[in-house]
C-alpha cells in the first residue's frame, strides 16, 4: 500500500511478468488465456469438446497397448469394464462436479469450501500435488509417446532408433516456447487434430473389423484360447476387476473437461451466478466425449487383441505403445502408417499443451493467494519455465519410458477422479438427495477402491506423487515464510463511526492504542491507558483511540480490511478489525491513515511474553504471537521511506 516510487523494471522482467497486475483479481485471468472472453459468450460445446479431447482422445495412441500387457486376451472383456465405469461412475461425478464448480475451477475448489483453517490448506496442497503429478505425467507421457511413434516409424526407424529421449525432451522444450510466446487455446486447431485424428482411428477400426471379418478364424482362435485360459464367464469378469485398475488411464480427460467449462458458450439469461446454459453445454461435453471414446476403446481393444501378436506388445515389441500405429502400418501401408503416426505426434503433443493450459490455470489459483507462492508465480512465463524444467527432470528420471510413467499417471487421474467422487457424494448429502448421496458414495468406493489397488500394484505412481506433494508443500511453506511481513490487505473500508474517529484525530497527534480484547469493560480501558501513560512517559491529557483486531482464519493470506468504529461505556473510542494476522490489520490501518490525512499515526504497544521464537511461530501459524515488532516489520517492507512511516511505540 506504499507510494514509494521504485526504478522502472527491466524489458526481460516487464516480459516475463507481462499480465501479472490482472491476475488473481476479480474478472481477472489466473492462466495462460490471452484474452478474456465477453461475459456469457463462448464457444459451442462440441469445439471445446474437441479442446480438452485431445487430451482424453490421444490416449488410444497407447490405451490399448497398456490393456493388452495388463490383461492378455482379457483385453476386450476389462476395457468394456472400464467403459461401465466410464459412463456409470466417472461421467454422473463429473457432470455434478459442472454444476456445482461451474467456472472451471473443478472438484478441487469444492472439497476446499468443506474445509477451513490449516487443514483445509494442506488438503488442497496435496490434492494440488496428484494434480501436478496427472498433468506434468500428461506432459511427459504424450511426448515420451509421441517420440516413440515417431521413432518407429519404419522410414525412421534406422535414424532415430537411440534418440527417443532427446526426442522427448526437444518435444517437452517445444511446449515450453509455444507457451513462452503466448499461447492462446486455438480451439479451432483442436477441431482440425481432433476431427483428423479420429478420422483416421475410424479407418483402422474398420480395416481391422474387415480382416477379422475375412480372416474367419481369428475370433474363433481367441475365444478358444480365452476360455481354455479362464474357464468361464465369471471368472473373466473377476479377473477383468482386478487389472481394472492397470486400465485407468483410459479415464483421463474428465478433470480437464470442468477445467475449460468458461469456454463452453451459455445462453442469454445465464448470469455468472447461474450460468445454467453453460451447465447444460458442459454437461453435452462430457457426455459426448465419454460416449465416444468408449466406441473406441472397446473396437480398438478387440481389433488389437484379435490382430497383434502377444509379443509385439511387450517391451522392445513393435506394438508396445503403439498398437494402432502397428495395425495401421500392417495392413493400411506405410504411407497411410506414416499419416496416421503424424496425426498421433500432434495429437500427443498438443495433449501436452492441453496439460500444461490446466497446470496453469490450476496453480496460480490457489497457491498465491495462500501466500505459498511469489507474486511472479501469477504470471504465466515464468511458471511456463518452472513446468518446462520439471517435465524434463521426469523426462530424464523416466528416460522417456512410457510403461515406466504410466503408474504416476494413473495414480493422478484416479486421486482426482476420487476426491471428485467424495465431492459430490458430499454435495448430494448437503442437499438433501438420499438416492443420489447413495450412489454417489458407491462410486466414490469404486473408485477409491481402484486407487488403493492401483498403488498396491504400482506403488512407483504414489511415491512420483508424494515427491509432487512434498515438494510442494516444502515450497509452499518456505514461501510463506519469506513472506511473513509482506503487507498482504488488499484493501481498507471504514465505516461512518470510525471515519469520524480519524478525521476528529486528524487535527492533532494521531494516537492508537493497540488492544487485545478481554472482557471488554470500563476498567480493561482504563488499566490499559493507565499502562500506556507510565509506559511511555506521557501526560494524562493526550488522548487514544483503541484498535482491537479478531483473528479468523490465520491460514488465509491476502484478504480486505473492514474497519468500524463504536464507542464503549460512553468514553473509549474503539476501532475493531477482523483479519487472519494482528500484525499485517494494524499496519494496513496504520498506512491507510497516513495516506489519507497525510500525518504520521502513533500505535503504542506492551511487549509480549514469552520465547521470541515461539511468539514468531504463533504469529506464522495463527496470526498473533510477536506483535510489536513484526507489525513494525511490515510497516518496514511496506514504507520503505522512514521519513513517512508510522511509528511503532513499545513499553
Amino acid at each position: 500500500m506504499a507510494t514509494t516510487e521504485h526504478p522502472p523494471p527491466s524489458r526481460l522482467r516487464t516480459w516475463m511478468l507481462q499480465g501479472l497486475s490482472d491476475m488473481g483479481r476479480p474478472g481477472g485471468h489466473t492462466g495462460p488465456h490471452a484474452q478474456p472472453e465477453p461475459p456469457h459468450k463462448g464457444q459451442r460445446w462440441w469445439r471445446v469438446m474437441c479442446l480438452t479431447g485431445v487430451d482424453y482422445f490421444s490416449t488410444l495412441g497407447y490405451q490399448p497397448g497398456i490393456a493388452a500387457l495388463a490383461a492378455g486376451l482379457l483385453s476386450p472383456i476389462a476395457t468394456i469394464v472400464l467403459v461401465i465405469v466410464t459412463l456409470a461412475g466417472a461421467l454422473p461425478v463429473y457432470r455434478r462436479v459442472a454444476e456445482e464448480s461451474p467456472h472451471g475451477e473443478g472438484s478441487i475448489a469444492m472439497l476446499e469450501r468443506l474445509l477451513s483453517f490449516w487443514k483445509g490448506k494442506l488438503f488442497v496442497l496435496t490434492l494440488l500435488g496428484f494434480a501436478a503429478t496427472d498433468f506434468l505425467i500428461t506432459i511427459t507421457l504424450s511426448a515420451a509417446d509421441a517420440s516413440t511413434h515417431l521413432v518407429e516409424n519404419p522410414h525412421l526407424e534406422s535414424a532415430l532408433h537411440d534418440k527417443q529421449l532427446l526426442i522427448t525432451l526437444i518435444l517437452v522444450a517445444l511446449l515450453g516456447a509455444v507457451f513462452l510466446k503466448g499461447f492462446l487455446e486455438a480451439i479451432g486447431v483442436a477441431v482440425v487434430l481432433v476431427g483428423v485424428y479420429l478420422t483416421l482411428n475410424v479407418v483402422i477400426v474398420i480395416a481391422g473389423l474387415w480382416h477379422v471379418a475375412t480372416a474367419g478364424h481369428v475370433v474363433t482362435d481367441w475365444s478358444e484360447a480365452l476360455t481354455a485360459e479362464h474357464g468361464n464367464v465369471f471368472a473373466m469378469i473377476g479377473v477383468s476387476l482386478i487389472v481394472f485398475p492397470k486400465l485407468a488411464l483410459g479415464l483421463s480427460g474428465f478433470e480437464t473437461g470442468v477445467a475449460v467449462m468458461p469456454h463452453v458458450r451459455g445462453e442469454d439469461s445465464d448470469t455468472e451466478e447461474n450460468p445454467r446454459g453453460r451447465i447444460r453445454g458442459t454437461r453435452k461435453l462430457l457426455t459426448a466425449a465419454a460416449v465416444i471414446m468408449s466406441v473406441f476403446l472397446i473396437t480398438t481393444s478387440f481389433i488389437t487383441t484379435w490382430l497383434i501378436p502377444e509379443k509385439e506388445f511387450e517391451s522392445g515389441g513393435k506394438a508396445n505403445g503403439r498398437a494402432l500405429a502397428y495395425l495401421a502400418h500392417e495392413y493400411l501401408g506405410n504411407a497411410f502408417g506414416t499419416v496416421y503416426d503424424v496425426s498421433t505426434i500432434a495429437i500427443l503433443w498438443f495433449a501436452g499443451a492441453s496439460a500444461m493450459a490446466g497446470l496453469l490455470n490450476l496453480m496460480p489459483r490457489y497457491l498465491p493467494r495462500y501466500g505459498m507462492a511469489p507474486h511472479w508465480a501469477r504470471a504465466v512465463r515464468p511458471m511456463v519455465i518452472v513446468f518446462t524444467l520439471i517435465g524434463f527432470l521426469v523426462t530424464w528420471i523416466f528416460d522417456a519410458d512410457v510403461d515406466a510413467q504410466g503408474g504416476a499417471y494413473a495414480t493422478g487421474v484416479l486421486v482426482l477422479i476420487s476426491s471428485a467422487a467424495i465431492a459430490v457424494t458430499i454435495a448430494a448429502h448437503k442437499a438433501g438427495q438420499r438416492n443420489w448421496t447413495i450412489a454417489f458414495a458407491v462410486i466414490a468406493a469404486v473408485f477409491l477402491y481402484t486407487t488403493v489397488a492401483n498403488v498396491i500394484e504400482r506403488p512407483d505412481g504414489v511415491k512420483i506423487g508424494a515427491c509432487f506433494i512434498a515438494g510442494i508443500i516444502l515450497v509452499s511453506l518456505l514461501s510463506r515464510l519469506a513472506r511473513a511481513f509482506e503487507l498482504r490487505v488488499t484493501s481498507v473500508t471504514l465505516d461512518d463511526m470510525a471515519e469520524r474517529f480519524i478525521r476528529d484525530m486528524s487535527s492533532r497527534k494521531i494516537r492508537f492504542i493497540a488492544n487485545e480484547p478481554g472482557r471488554r469493560d470500563k476498567a480493561e480501558y482504563r488499566e490499559k491507558i493507565e499502562q500506556i501513560r507510565a509506559d511511555n512517559d506521557m501526560p494524562e491529557q493526550e488522548d487514544f483511540v483503541f484498535v482491537e483486531v479478531t483473528v479468523t482464519d490465520p491460514s488465509e493470506f491476502e484478504a480486505g480490511l473492514t474497519v468500524r468504529g463504536e464507542v464503549l461505556h460512553n468514553r473509549y473510542r474503539v476501532l475493531t478489525l477482523e483479519s487472519s494476522s494482528v500484525p499485517n490489520a494494524l499496519a494496513a490501518l496504520l498506512l491507510h491513515v497516513s495516506h489519507s490525512t497525510g500525518r504520521t499515526p502513533h500505535i503504542y504497544f506492551e511487549w509480549t511474553e514469552g520465547s521470541p521464537f515461539a511468539n514468531f511461530l504463533r504469529f506464522f501459524l495463527f496470526g498473533q504471537g510477536e506483535v510489536a515488532p513484526v507489525t513494525r516489520e511490515v510497516l518496514r517492507e511496506a514504507e520503505p521511506d522512514r521519513s513517512r512511516r508510522p511509528r511503532v511505540h513499545t513499553g
